[in-house]
């Protein structure tokens, strides 16, 4: 499930399956994007405590799941 009006669309279904899959999709593709960005902003010279303060996470939280990248 890549095409964005089909998972939108999936998003609302009255399928649960459906419905939950599309929440997968979503979740998934929300991370992928945050990896990115986090990326984006240690390149562009961000602290661990700005990106933090962006996502609205800990310090700690933030350097822990992407400092190994």
């Amino acid at each position: 499930m890549t095409d964005v009006p089909e998972l939108a669309e999936a998003a609302t279904s009255t399928d649960a399956r459906v419905g939950l899959r599309a929440a997968l999709a979503l979740r998934k593709l929300a991370e992928t994007l945050e990896g990115l960005q986090v990326q984006n902003a240690r390149k562009q010279g961000w602290s661990w405590q700005d990106i933090a303060d962006a996502l609205e996470v800990s310090k700690q939280a933030v350097h822990k799941r992407y400092s190994g990248r």
